[in-house]
């Protein structure tokens, strides 16, 4: 079923917005200084990186990466970046009206997956929670550090997603600012590459090692981000059920997806995201334990609908 909607002139869904870049990767200056002590630093991360303690959920464990930088310097440029983000889309009527179903849609799901974080990250319940809906073709969604978040109208749209799917993502999005993946990204490509340059200078491979320490620094990450995308999945599909989503909508999810992507994917190896029938594979083993999640919680008392899909773009 779909959303029949008139055109509303206030909102427009075809703009080009730029993603903040807080969402992909750490472009941030401050964090490429003084490469010789991240090498060193790294030396002492790299030898004991194992997980913090977890908060009631064993899914909610994080690196010890993350002590690189501080929680609140995250937040704040998060905070910069995504109002930066929601400037630009008003600017370009790209901003969905507070009246928006779809918007109204996004912030109901939020408001049930929300009150289960605080379990996760007890940060999380001095978040400022933001939830806003972007008019733009892109199939994307994110949750920034400080847990702001923005859906882009082309993936409610073009994948045409139920409530259940809308709440597999907002989960794994929620589930990225919760484990504190950008933070942990950021201190791990600090200390990976100044420890692999670090190891470059001492063995006298001078610009070799150089080049090689960028190489193997982006692969690192690379594997990084995979595994960060695969704890996204388990934690936000323990959100989302206990908010009393079916988590088996991640798996319909990622069907469509990779339906989506038209064969275009990268091989596993050099994508920052699990291949789709790997990241089914991998969600339907998780659902054994969070089905009994589902069944337990209480069920929305809302649902609705996905919106028409939008006319082909003008060439």
């Amino acid at each position: 079923m779909t959303e029949d909607r008139p055109m509303d002139c206030r909102f427009r869904t075809d703009a080009s917005i730029d993603t903040p870049s807080m969402v992909s990767a750490c472009r941030c200056p401050q964090h490429a200084r003084r490469l010789f002590t991240g090498g060193v630093v790294g030396a002492a991360l790299l030898a004991g990186a194992g997980p913090l303690a977890a908060q009631t959920l064993p899914e909610c464990k994080r690196s010890t990466f993350t002590k690189a930088v501080s929680a609140e310097t995250v937040e704040q440029q998060a905070g910069l970046q995504y109002r930066q983000m929601l400037q630009q889309a008003s600017g370009q009527r790209a901003l969905a009206p507070a009246d928006h179903p779809q918007l109204q849609r996004l912030r109901y799901i939020s408001a049930r997956i929300v009150p289960h974080t605080r379990d996760c990250n007890p940060r999380a319940a001095d978040w400022k929670w933001e939830v806003n809906l972007i008019g733009s073709r892109q199939i994307n969604a994110f949750c920034m550090p400080g847990g702001k978040i923005a859906f882009y109208y082309g993936i409610l749209s073009e994948l045409q997603l139920t409530d259940d799917e809308v709440a597999m993502i907002m989960g794994h999005e929620a589930a990225h600012a919760l484990l504190e993946h950008a933070r942990e990204q950021m201190g791990k490509n600090t200390v990976t590459t100044g420890a692999l340059r670090l190891g470059a200078a001492l063995l006298g491979l001078g610009s070799l090692g150089d080049v090689g320490a960028q190489i193997g620094g982006q692969l690192l990450s690379l594997k990084f981000s995979r595994d960060d995308e695969s704890e996204a999945d388990a934690l936000g599909l323990v959100m989302a059920a206990r908010a009393g989503y079916d988590p088996r909508a991640g798996v319909t999810l990622w069907q469509k997806m990779t339906a989506g992507a038209g064969g275009g994917a990268p091989p596993e190896l050099l994508s920052t995201h699990p291949a789709g029938p790997t990241r089914i594979k991998d969600i339907e083993g998780k659902l054994p334990r969070v089905l009994p999640m589902f069944e337990s919680a209480a069920r929305p008392d809302r649902r609705f609908a996905a919106p028409a899909r939008m006319a082909p773009a003008k060439r």
